[in-house]
């Protein structure tokens, strides 16, 4: 069975990463003007997000747009935005549910197999968001990568990957890594045998012990 100390530092892991997760999916830096070629206005850039574009001028005012229209947006982009909504609503399943399996907690103290699986459970739906957030952010950086390379596209008219990709995936590793660590919890055949063993012994000789 799992410590109490490493269920802390992969819950607060797993925290860190969800946090991380919504600021990623929030920012409208997932890709941004490549400035390639030699008739390039330097003076704005511009960048695009699950939810936004927006254009930044060189005297820093910034001016966004809100994306209109859903269904005229590319599937990537929707499958990118469902993948993070999904990731994030497990995040705070997990996050509810590996604070009552953690050993510091008095939530279900009574039964510790039990609470041990709670914690591993609370561990699967972590890595579960974990790997909605790389692979909506992956699939989103390949899909910008592919156009930048495609001869057929403008150059003018190019994109590079921006920097709320590499904090989607910081988010992804924190967030995995802090699950695996609370999955760590499976409560061992020796601690299950005792607490049968607990549960079969009749009242008075528990109260006795």
């Amino acid at each position: 069975m799992a410590s109490a100390g490493l269920q802390l530092v992969g819950y607060f892991l797993a925290l860190a990463g969800w946090v991380a997760t919504i600021c990623a999916s929030a920012l409208p830096q997932w890709k941004q003007s490549s400035y390639a070629g030699d008739a390039i206005i330097t003076a704005v850039g511009l960048y695009e997000g699950l939810w936004m574009t927006c254009a930044s001028q060189s005297t820093g005012q910034v001016q966004c747009k809100l994306h209109e229209s859903l269904l005229s947006l590319d599937v990537h982009l929707q499958t990118s935005r469902a993948l993070m909504v999904v990731s994030i609503l497990m995040g705070f399943v997990g996050l509810i549910v590996g604070v009552i399996g953690m050993k510091c907690t008095k939530v279900v103290d009574e039964n510790p197999v039990t609470k041990s699986w709670i914690a591993v459970l609370g561990g699967v739906f972590f890595v579960l968001a974990g790997l909605c957030t790389m692979t909506a952010v992956s699939w989103y950086a390949a899909r910008v990568t592919v156009e930048f390379f495609n001869p057929t596209t403008p150059v003018n008219a190019r994109w590079n990957t921006g920097p709320s990709l590499f904090v989607g995936w910081s988010a992804a590793s924190l967030v995995l890594l802090g699950g695996s660590f609370l999955s760590c919890s499976c409560p061992r055949p020796e601690d299950r045998g005792q607490q049968y063993y607990r549960q079969a012994q009749p009242s008075t000789a528990r109260e006795y012990v």
